[in-house]
């Protein structure tokens, strides 16, 4: 199975939180799931904390190589471009990461990289794996919350995801 590969500045443990979340869904459509992850604009359609997407310098919302973007999420409003797209659908594997950062400054200020895999596995099965690395004091606020927020609100979205790419 494949693992996320993270920059050092993001690496899991040294950062103010850090957040996995895994699905392994049989029988699920690998073409679907990339369609409902890859096109920011479906995300608000079966993720409720995700919305304002906007594009920079692109007429599509589709992510790829160094795309610009902007959308709203756990009520920041985050920058973000694409650090890593690597799409092989011959072998059924995608790399996707995001660097991210609202614009807020001193003890506002949030910074995160949000990778995923999404990987076709024997017997017919798909893997979706997101992890999110975060700096800053809002970070620290959200590793203390309990339930973890980030953590079932990833959750929310992989589930989402998953039902997306089942209709």
């Amino acid at each position: 199975m494949l693992v996320i590969q993270f920059p050092e500045k993001w690496t899991p443990g040294y950062t103010d939180n850090f957040v996995s979340n895994e699905v392994i869904v049989k029988d699920l459509d690998f073409t679907k799931v990339l369609d409902g992850l890859l096109d920011a604009a479906k995300w608000e359609t079966y993720y409720d904390n995700s919305s304002d997407i906007f594009m920079y310098n692109q007429e599509n919302t589709i992510l790829n190589n160094n795309t610009r973007f902007r959308f709203k999420t756990f009520g920041f409003d985050v920058e973000a471009q694409v650090e890593e797209y690597a799409l092989d659908q011959e072998a059924g594997s995608l790399r996707l990461a995001w660097h991210g950062w609202n614009e807020e400054e001193g003890d506002g200020f949030l910074e995160v990289y949000h990778a995923w895999l999404v990987e076709r596995l024997d017997k017919n099965r798909v893997r979706i794996l997101t992890q999110e690395s975060q700096i800053g004091t809002p970070a620290k606020e959200l590793a203390k919350s309990t339930p973890n927020t980030m953590l079932n609100g990833h959750q929310a979205w992989l589930d989402g995801l998953v039902r997306f790419a089942q209709n």
